[in-house]
């Protein structure tokens, strides 16, 4: 069957690059003489037939822009075969012959779900967890990396000026991917990830071997999904204050990492997988995600995709561990009494005495 009717959609949580991806999506769609339809809020707009023709003026601007146009929204009722079906028939009334959606792991369990029931489409991966297999990197990643990476320089200027330990906690439930790219690119002391995670207690032990060293401040990068959790952490370092060598201060950065311009490789990247991504949907080539692998457009089908999950690579754990205090040395040097531990070259007024998405 020829394509002539195509519809976008972006679903789950909302990542920079999906603006550049729709932009696209209806560039190539519109170069290769095809109509291009919006789907608004996801896959709930599926379900509500909340349909509107995307044409050029319709996505002049969105190139710089965070977030997305076409919004999203939680949607309960497509986990069920109702929902599903609901959303095939009005795709099919509308006259659609296929769909590019973009999204996370909940977007590409549902996707997954349409395409078992026939229906042509290929995905895009957007989250700025970066934990979808098949894929070097997602969209949103890089844009989010560098708003944690801002976020860690800024707060260290002011934990070097008052001689502080900030916990600075990222986004990612299931996945440390943000807080440990972010703190090897921001030089944190300590690193705290749902896929190593590390006791209060050797979180104190580490503070307390870097304020031994000398150093002015201590930066512990917290995932979200980190267990026993940040205000955990947070509230033992606070009642072992005196022990740390630091004043104890948390700074939660929260949705600010979904926002903000897309980075030029954002955009990029979205361009590309966008455009693979109309290529191949038009080719007949479809149930698959568009991926990044060595720089390479790759298709994966769907299948697979659903059935993985990438977990971070615990060798920049290690590396991050191994810059910092070097091989088995953080226990040795945390072992000192406290009194003796040395004081920072300065001297200084103190005292001593851390699902997937939603459809």
């Amino acid at each position: 069957m020829a394509i002539k009717r195509i519809a976008v959609l972006t679903s789950g949580g909302d990542a920079p690059g999906m603006n550049p991806a729709i932009r696209a999506v209806v560039r190539m769609s519109l170069a290769l003489g095809l109509e291009v339809i919006g789907v608004e809020r996801g896959y709930q707009g599926l379900m509500d037939a909340d349909f509107h023709p995307l044409r050029l003026r319709d996505i002049g601007g969105i190139l710089g822009r965070g977030g997305t146009i076409l919004e999203s929204a939680r949607a309960e009722e497509f986990k069920t075969e109702t929902g599903q079906r609901k959303a095939l028939h009005n795709l099919n009334k509308a006259g659609i012959d296929g769909l590019i959606i973009i999204g996370g792991n909940g977007t590409h369990q549902g996707a997954y779900a349409l395409s078992k029931l026939g229906f042509p489409l290929v995905t895009i991966p957007s989250t700025i967890d970066n934990d979808l297999c098949f894929t070097d990197v997602t969209l949103g990643v890089d844009t989010a990396l560098n708003t944690v990476l801002d976020a860690i320089d800024k707060i260290r200027d002011t934990a070097s000026a008052h001689q502080r330990a900030f916990l600075i906690e990222t986004m990612g439930r299931n996945s440390g991917y943000l807080a440990l790219m972010g703190g090897i690119a921001g030089g944190a002391e300590i690193i705290l990830i749902p896929e190593a995670p590390l006791t209060p207690e050797q979180v104190l032990e580490g503070i307390q071997a870097q304020y031994a060293l000398g150093k002015a401040h201590s930066i512990i990068i917290v995932a979200e999904g980190y267990k026993p959790g940040t205000q955990a952490v947070y509230a033992y370092l606070r009642a072992h204050e005196q022990e740390c060598g630091f004043t104890v201060r948390m700074t939660i950065l929260g949705h600010i990492q979904r926002g903000g311009r897309p980075t030029a490789a954002e955009r990029i990247l979205a361009t590309r997988l966008a455009v693979a991504a109309v290529e191949n949907l038009t080719a007949g080539h479809t149930g698959l995600m568009v991926g990044l692998v060595g720089n390479k457009i790759q298709l994966t089908d769907l299948a697979q995709v659903v059935s993985c999950h990438k977990g971070v690579d615990l060798q920049f754990f290690d590396l991050a561990n191994t810059l910092e205090f070097g091989r088995d040395k953080m226990l040795r040097t945390a072992a000192l009494p406290v009194a003796d531990l040395p004081r920072r070259n300065g001297g200084g007024s103190k005292t001593m005495p851390r699902v997937p998405e939603e459809m």
